[in-house]
């Protein structure tokens, strides 16, 4: 038996072993360990997870028995570094680390984000971030500050923390334009399975699997805001192909083309008026191309129609607005008004 079969077999019996482990029990020098564990880590024979002393290895088949299930970390909110969390959170994270490509680029780019969003907005002294995986990845980062829906409000000058909710989903809304283009929270909540972002009684949920959106209230308050990203390791979903969605125009490489759910602009209306109408379509000017999502909307006033096809239309002529998904009563409505063309 050659010494990597061993070596192999020495693995199995322990499940997990360090390098260190390894070259006391065969007697090796550490520097030809290494060596040898670095051939069997390139040839795919084993797995490797960590770095410097916390490393260990273990047989590929014997992944989803050992290392943590779960990990957390509370930092001060001073000088972090996203990609350093990140690493050091993955670093010993078998689910992480076998997970196909397309889902480590989207829990990679969605980490960074929602903390870095903690980082510079929150006003929070600690953030608490942690994963979780059993067939699904799942990362929450938590803070103690001013609160998503609550800083959003106040900067727009929104009336409602609801009304921060429904902005936030429109894309491009941040409260520092000048050094944010506010896409984290629309592409994350686009990448997830499952996105739920809550704050002092708020609570957000974005459900891609339904798929649908849900706005809740929460007497139990969460101060601060958290967020919950899931997304299983069998999914499908790229982040590529979810930006080249939101591009008006193939190739552009432009984030100008939005969806929004009419629906979450009802409150609990059934004939929509022109103020609603208005109300959908502050911020909507940053884009190229709006489609509106009519689905579940049972009707629309003639001065709904007429706010967003006329009046927004002839105001910004090279803006494409595509409604989708209208039942006859919205569709006469809305072909009731003069489109320009």
């Amino acid at each position: 038996m050659d010494r990597k079969q061993v070596i192999k077999e020495f693995i199995r019996t322990k499940k997990r072993a360090t390098s260190v482990k390894i070259a006391r029990y065969f007697g090796f020098s550490r520097q030809y360990a290494s060596q040898i564990l670095r051939a069997m880590v390139n040839a795919g024979e084993i797995v490797k997870f960590g770095s410097t002393r916390a490393a260990f290895y273990t047989l590929p088949e014997l992944i989803d028995e050992i290392g943590p299930k779960a990990t957390k970390r509370r930092f001060v909110n001073k000088n972090i570094k996203e990609h350093e969390v990140f690493d050091d959170l993955v670093s010993v994270f078998p689910a992480f680390q076998t997970a196909p490509e397309n889902i480590r680029s989207i829990v990679r780019y969605s980490f960074s984000e929602m903390l870095n969003n903690a980082i510079e907005h929150s006003r929070s002294k600690n953030i608490e971030a942690q994963m979780e995986s059993n067939n699904i990845i799942r990362f929450v980062v938590d803070d103690f500050g001013i609160g998503v829906f609550r800083n959003v409000m106040r900067q727009r000058k929104l009336d409602s923390e609801l009304e921060a909710m429904q902005d936030l989903l429109k894309g491009k809304i941040t409260t520092d334009p000048k050094a944010h283009t506010g896409e984290g929270i629309f592409f994350t909540a686009k990448a997830a399975d499952r996105f739920v972002l809550e704050s002092f009684g708020y609570r957000m949920v974005v459900d891609n699997i339904m798929p649908d959106i849900f706005f809740q209230e929460d007497k139990k308050v969460k101060r601060g805001t958290r967020v919950v990203f899931t997304i299983s390791r069998e999914s499908k979903r790229h982040l590529n192909d979810i930006f080249k969605k939101h591009q008006s125009r193939p190739g552009s490489y432009a984030f100008d083309k939005t969806e929004v759910k009419v629906r979450l602009f009802t409150m609990g209306t059934i004939y929509i008026s022109r103020s609603q109408a208005r109300r959908i379509l502050v911020g909507l000017e940053k884009f190229k191309k709006i489609v509106l999502d009519f689905d579940r909307v049972p009707n629309v006033g003639q001065a709904f129609a007429d706010e967003i096809f006329r009046v927004f239309q002839n105001r910004y002529p090279d803006i494409s607005v595509e409604p989708i998904n209208m039942n006859e009563t919205v569709r006469f409505m809305v072909g009731r008004v003069e489109r320009p063309r």
